[in-house]
């Protein structure tokens, strides 16, 4: 499970972010909840969301179109100081007790300008900390691992923090996370290809790119997926400060367990993909995490109880993390090189992308029908997308049969 770790490269890159990562999902649950806690509003909720995510949705094709003409070590240096200034300017802001809800989200629509650029760069880089490519999935499952075991460890700190001290002190921890990160980078060895001056302008590139992925039938039907499931299923997490607060009556420790759990079952399902000894089935493992996905959702939406609502976010978290990290090793392992951070920064936009303009959806459902109809309705949705997608695979393959048999006959 662990043999990328035998990479320095990766091992710093790995150990670094791990730190990171717990300070930004601190920073992401003392956010929704101080947000939640001066305005009681859904809607402000999913707005939140939307401006820290919708970059990705209009700039990822442009990141990975310049990802892929730059030294991606020095973009990801770069945007791991910028965030880091961005991180210390929201903590001072609530240091001071400025509650201002518009300079929160512009704080929020930057660091979200940020992960444009860097979540497509981090993800192309992986190939260059590797040395032996057979190892490039077991690479992409740990840091994935990597994330979702700060999903659990970041929001149940925050939780901790946030009764005990208040929320000035998670702003002021993802701060301070950002030194270890920017220090295992100092540390790496990494052997850049010498980057050319580009034969082409950005704009053929990044037509060069869709082109690439719309043509690609497996590529172009994953991303559909994600784009499905990140605008209607998965910004269903957008309301669980109001299950956590007013249906189970809970405070900030309360909302924390939820995305704790939800990151237990990341976990799991990281653990397993990193345990896996080939790529072959990965079609298969996103049908059934999108059938996990979905249902588990449903069951969210009409628990009776705060141990049965987070034995099912557990199984969201399973779910949700099997699917988005399967299309993400799929992709990665067979985009060609030179088009793999364009079609990483297509992943990107299809999953970062989308969940703001859902979460802004889910937002405006939850206040005219209330959040457990519309949670309900995501876990649905998730559930239908997952058997169109697999109605479209067997369509495919009897296609590709009809086609090798008429191959076979001429």
């Amino acid at each position: 499970m662990f043999r990328s770790l035998k990479y320095r490269n990766f091992k710093l890159f790995f150990y670094g972010q791990s730190v990171s990562l717990i300070g930004t999902w601190m920073q992401k649950t003392a956010v929704s909840w101080l947000v939640y806690r001066l305005t009681g509003s859904a809607l402000l909720l999913g707005i939140v969301s939307f401006v820290s995510l919708i970059p990705s949705l209009i700039l990822a094709p442009y990141a990975g179109s310049i990802v892929d003409r730059h030294n991606r070590y020095r973009i990801l240096v770069i945007t791991q100081v910028v965030s880091m200034l961005q991180a210390g300017a929201l903590a001072f802001l609530i240091l001071f007790k400025f509650y201002n809800i518009p300079a929160i989200i512009g704080l929020s629509l930057v660091q979200g300008v940020i992960n444009a650029f860097d979540v497509t760069c981090r993800q192309s880089i992986m190939v260059e900390m590797v040395d032996n490519k057979a190892d490039l999935p077991n690479a992409i499952a740990l840091n994935s691992t990597m994330t979702n075991f700060a999903r659990i460890a970041g929001p149940a700190v925050a939780g901790i923090i946030l009764s005990t001290f208040g929320e000035d002190v998670c702003f002021f921890g993802n701060f301070l996370s950002y030194i270890p990160v920017l220090a295992c980078l100092f540390m790496m060895k990494l052997n850049t290809a010498v980057i050319g001056k580009p034969q082409k302008g950005i704009w053929q590139e990044l037509q060069d790119g869709f082109k690439y992925v719309s043509g690609d039938r497996d590529l172009s039907s994953l991303i559909l997926m994600l784009t499905v499931s990140s605008l209607f299923v998965i910004p269903f997490n957008t309301l669980m400060p109001i299950f956590a607060k007013d249906i189970f009556n809970g405070d900030a420790k309360t909302f924390s367990w939820f995305e704790s759990a939800a990151g237990i079952g990341s976990v799991i399902s990281a653990v397993y993909l990193a345990n896996l000894k080939t790529d072959k089935n990965l079609v298969r493992i996103i049908i059934v995490a999108g059938l996990i996905f979905g249902a588990s959702v449903l069951m969210v939406a009409y628990a009776g109880k705060l141990p049965f609502a987070l034995i099912f976010m557990s199984f969201t978290g399973l779910g949700m993390m099997a699917q988005t990290s399967a299309i993400n090793t799929y992709i990665q392992t067979h985009a060609i090189p030179a088009m793999r951070a364009r079609a990483i920064s297509y992943y990107v936009m299809a999953y970062q992308g989308m969940i703001p303009v859902g979460s802004l959806m889910v937002g405006w459902l939850a206040n005219e029908l209330g959040p457990r109809q519309a949670v309900f309705i995501e876990g649905a949705i998730g559930l239908l997308a997952t058997g169109v997608f697999v109605l479209y695979k067997r369509r495919q393959g009897i296609e590709g049969n009809i086609g090798g048999k008429a191959m076979l006959a001429k």
